[in-house]
């Protein structure tokens, strides 16, 4: 049983990569020696796929390449896969109709025709997938800054116009390092803000592999320092030595905690993926009730979590404002259709009674190091009082 469990997506994955060979070079090419050395081109590229999957980050420094190279390639096959379900039946249906206006043609005829269908068929989706990973690259790496009024029915009119920078999912990887990371700190201090608010999956390595890279974060500047909350990533490596590294940078942790700001309380829970990983980190399951409790309600909370899922529990407590995560806005479409079964937002505001939602669309990626219609940002929230 468990052999049928591992060979059944086996065979799924074997399948898809055989059928993208054959649409794209396979049935658009005769030529023996050909399909021959494009099967072997991809194999070798598929070969590349595991060094961008480790969690690993030793080696020669051409496993960096190789792992690039892997990860770009399962952007282009996913975008080769969904372009060519969406033609298959066009392709059939136009050799159909071509068939019937040529029902008396010899062989000749029916050959080029079905090679012409094979080949525009392979040129019109190896351009939408090869284009449309190129744009999702670059658009990966354009940061923007996002400015998000928001106003606070308890907030003292002294503190309006107070901003809090937001980061989240920077996803420290194979893939972005620490020139990326200065680039995104350099745009943070720049926004002069009060607060510095990191919400979690800030790495996918250990503190030994990644730790020089995350040493960047000690260059943040604001008025009250940078406060961190956890995501569902940090548990998949050595969360403890991350959780001694952070505060070295400056960087204090909220965990299931609260801290006086002056106009209001920000408070921080861990992610509630922590109760998967009780069996490997103990007691970091997060914990509304240690956060909020005792707290003066006539005093405005901002709420820092993970993941949106975490809101109809903080609207319970009373939480004014949740900033989160997690969803990286879909990253690539149509994924955010996807993300969207489970989460209640995907990007943006949302409202319920007194208690208020924003979904950052973060900066990073995880896995394929593109985005398509999901811009990266950094948020600013300016806090506005109701008077």
């Amino acid at each position: 049983m468990r052999f049928l469990f591992l060979l059944v997506p086996l065979a799924l994955v074997v399948g898809a990569h055989v059928w993208v060979w054959w649409r794209l070079f396979g049935a658009p090419f005769r030529s023996r020696r050909a399909r021959i050395l494009s099967a072997a081109g991809l194999v070798a590229v598929v070969a590349c796929v595991p060094f961008g999957l480790r969690t690993g980050y030793g080696g020669p420094a051409f496993f960096e390449v190789l792992a690039w190279i892997g990860l770009l390639y399962l952007a282009v096959l996913f975008y080769l896969l969904l372009v060519l379900v969406v033609l298959e039946p066009v392709r059939l249906a136009a050799h159909l109709l071509w068939a019937r206006k040529e029902p008396h043609s010899d062989a000749s005829p029916r050959l080029d025709r079905r090679l012409f269908l094979a080949r525009a068929t392979a040129v019109t989706a190896g351009a939408v997938a090869f284009g449309t990973t190129g744009f999702g690259l670059v658009e990966a790496r354009h940061v923007e800054v996002k400015r998000v009024p928001m106003t606070l029915t308890k907030l003292d009119p002294r503190f309006d116009g107070y901003r809090i920078a937001v980061i989240s999912d920077v996803h420290l990887s194979h893939t972005l390092r620490r020139p990326f990371l200065h680039g995104v700190v350099s745009q943070v201090n720049g926004l002069n803000a009060d607060a510095v608010a990191i919400v979690g999956d800030l790495v996918d390595g250990t503190v030994e592999d990644l730790g020089g890279d995350a040493a960047e974060l000690a260059n943040l500047r604001s008025k009250h320092g940078t406060y961190f909350v956890t995501g569902n990533h940090e548990y998949r490596f050595d969360l403890y030595d991350w959780l001694d590294y952070l505060p070295t940078l400056g960087v204090k942790l909220l965990r299931n905690e609260r801290v006086d700001l002056g106009g209001f309380d920000l408070a921080g829970v861990n992610d509630v993926s922590a109760e998967d990983w009780d069996w490997k980190w103990p007691g970091q399951a997060a914990d509304l009730n240690a956060a909020l409790d005792g707290r003066d309600v006539d005093r405005p909370v901002i709420l820092l979590a993970h993941q949106p899922a975490q809101w109809p529990d903080a609207v319970k407590f009373g939480v004014d404002l949740q900033l989160s995560g997690h969803t990286h806005g879909g990253q690539a479409w149509p994924f955010d259709y996807v993300v969207a079964r489970d989460q209640p937002v995907i990007a943006g505001r949302a409202r319920s009674g007194a208690s208020q939602l924003y979904v950052t669309s973060g900066i990073g990626n995880a896995t394929i190091p593109v985005r398509v219609g999901a811009q990266p940002e950094i948020s600013l929230i300016e806090l506005h009082s109701a008077v």
